[in-house]
């Protein structure tokens, strides 16, 4: 393996470059510093110089900089753009001691995202809160072929001269940058030993919502791109950490071959109960807290057992984990998320120590804020966890499958019938019905439902809406 002496990033405005440099630098045996060869300034905007060589002693001699890059003590390297110093281009292609990394992204979503971006005028966002709302961008044919056109030129001009020189790169998607075992398997090409725990949460992405929703004339850049099937359009964006089975959370049965793979909704104290009220025995028997290799052993003993999993409308259960885990105090609730969301979001929610009323306009607009945080939560732009109680039920499910699929997946409507009848399936003689879901407190959600609620809900869990047909709530 060459061993090497610096790096260089190719990539494009708006594919996600900021968060790829600001990961590769929290290697303490790295070091990337920006846009070393823009024409336009010396690694970043308003810098006069870039590792000690100013703008104007790089534009007379760009070799210079490549020096200093390689005579850093750390593994250092830069970002290179197509529109960028053309002269470095063909030193850095040929030269097999610079590893090359590429970066690339979907080109539609980076045109728009650099149109949102001129519109707005934020080209970087650490602060969701600072976030600057654009109005949907126009899409401009003409325009879109001339960025797609020079993408190309420039992702050939490189493909071309590593195949002639012998050489590979590390490429990197848009998609993986969320990736922290991409990010360490990119270090570790790169001859690094350490590992990042977790990736840089300062950079939130600044426009997460589906591009139909981006772009004024969609219809118009549908026909515009009637001939390409590469973008997948109509999708709905899905920035959420992957997630593992969570194997420890599925409870069985005492006697009654059921297996409960929970997804997490507030709705898992009812069906516990009714688990157990199964073979006649307490909440607190009943199987869990399963290793991996302790559940198959439950499985292979189980012939014929049934797995099942239950879904709620995304608004119900999102309310429920409000109420349970940001309103309330004490054990089971996020003590720390709830003192943030009071503080940083300015949720009217009472204080940890108050016994006073607290007023149900008030829990609405609490709720509905709430709701807001999930949407930025969900779409990767707080640095506060996504907790399994509020991720998307879809996000939940494939993560089960990574163990696997539960044989069932009812809703909270149909529990009352659908829960003995599995039971009855496995041979249960008198299976009974499972107790009724608990009313949300301090308010229920009838109370403060409206249309604004729905909608915010439908925006925060649009995925779940798709993937399970949920209409309204009401």
């Amino acid at each position: 393996m060459v061993e090497f002496e610096y790096f260089v990033v190719f990539a494009e405005m708006r594919t996600g470059s900021n968060f790829l440099e600001a990961n590769l630098n929290a290697f303490p045996g790295l070091s990337c510093v920006g846009e070393a060869f823009n024409p336009h300034f010396p690694g970043y905007p308003n810098k006069t110089d870039c590792l000690g060589i100013t703008q104007e002693a790089r534009d007379a001699d760009p070799y210079s900089l490549i020096a200093a890059v390689k005579a850093q003590d750390s593994l250092t390297g830069f970002r290179f753009f197509h529109d960028h110093d053309e002269r470095v281009l063909d030193t850095v292609l040929n030269d097999p001691r610079c590893a090359k990394i590429i970066l690339t992204r979907n080109p539609v979503d980076s045109y728009v995202s650099w149109k949102i971006a001129q519109e707005t005028g934020q080209w970087k966002l650490t602060d969701v809160r600072r976030r600057k709302e654009a109005t949907a961008i126009t899409f401009d044919g003409e325009e879109f072929e001339t960025h797609m056109a020079q993408l190309q030129q420039f992702q050939i001009r490189l493909t071309h001269a590593l195949q002639t020189t012998g050489q590979t790169a590390f490429y990197v998607a848009y998609e993986d940058l969320q990736d922290v075992a991409v990010m360490n398997g990119l270090a570790r090409w790169l001859g690094q030993q350490d590992e990042l725990a977790k990736l840089d949460d300062k950079l939130k992405r600044q426009n997460p919502s589906p591009i139909s929703e981006k772009v004024e004339n969609f219809e118009e850049m549908e026909q515009a791109l009637a001939r390409l099937d590469r973008f997948n359009l109509s999708r709905t964006p899905n920035f959420e950490p992957r997630r593992g089975p969570n194997v420890p959370s599925y409870q069985a049965a005492v006697k009654t071959p059921l297996l409960y793979m929970p997804i997490r909704g507030e709705i898992d104290r009812q069906i516990s109960d009714w688990l157990a009220a199964l073979d006649s025995v307490d909440r607190a028997d009943l199987p869990g807290k399963f290793t991996q290799k302790h559940l198959r052993q439950w499985m292979r003993a189980n012939k014929g057992f049934r797995s099942f999993a239950a879904i709620r409308h995304p608004v119900a259960r999102a309310h429920s984990v409000f109420c349970n885990r940001i309103v309330k105090t004490g054990r089971g609730a996020y003590g720390e998320i709830r003192q943030t969301l009071r503080q940083k979001y300015k949720l009217p929610i009472p204080g940890r120590n108050s016994d006073g009323p607290y007023p149900v306009q008030d829990h609405r607009q609490a709720f509905a804020m709430f709701l807001d945080f999930l949407k930025a939560n969900l779409t990767g732009q707080t640095s506060i966890r996504v907790d399994q109680s509020w991720a998307t039920q879809s996000s939940v499910l494939e993560g089960m499958a990574g163990f696997c699929l539960p044989d069932h997946i009812l809703r909270e409507d149909e529990l009352a019938d659908a829960l003995p009848r599995l039971a009855a399936e496995v041979g249960h003689p008198a299976p009974p019905r499972p107790g009724p879901t608990p009313e949300d407190t301090p308010h229920p959600l009838s109370a403060i439902y409206d249309d604004e609620i729905e909608q915010k809900a439908a925006s925060a869990y649009q995925r779940d809406y798709l993937v399970f047909g949920f209409g309204a709530w009401r």
